[in-house]
């Protein structure tokens, strides 16, 4: 098995789901810092803001109640998700990297 770079585009393919809390966050915030995954959380961030959010009354005021942020990717075995990789994610990628295929993308 080769080693995986620690900078430039990648493809990860999950091969086994995790077992640990840890790691399963680990592989849930790795899959979220692909470009799509972004794009998406950000447009959902924006509609939040801007259309979720709801004020009640609370204590004689109004109160700010918060929608809860969408969990967008799914942890499974068989799911790809390319990222471009730089050496602050080395140490997640390798805490995690027995459950993960890699390829470096072209």
């Amino acid at each position: 098995m080769s080693t995986i770079p620690t900078t430039g585009t990648v493809t990860f393919t999950i091969k086994s789901v995790p077992q640990t809390d840890g790691g399963f966050r680990t592989v849930e915030r790795l899959m979220r810092l692909e470009r799509g995954a972004q794009r998406i959380l950000k447009k959902l961030q924006h509609k939040r803001m801007t259309q979720l959010n709801e004020w009640r009354p609370r204590a004689g005021r109004e109160w700010l109640v918060r929608a809860t942020c969408t969990r967008l990717v799914r942890v499974a075995a068989g799911q790809k998700f390319t990222i471009q990789v730089t050496p602050q994610l080395s140490k997640d990628i390798a805490s995690v990297a027995k459950h993960l295929e890699f390829t470096a993308a072209k």
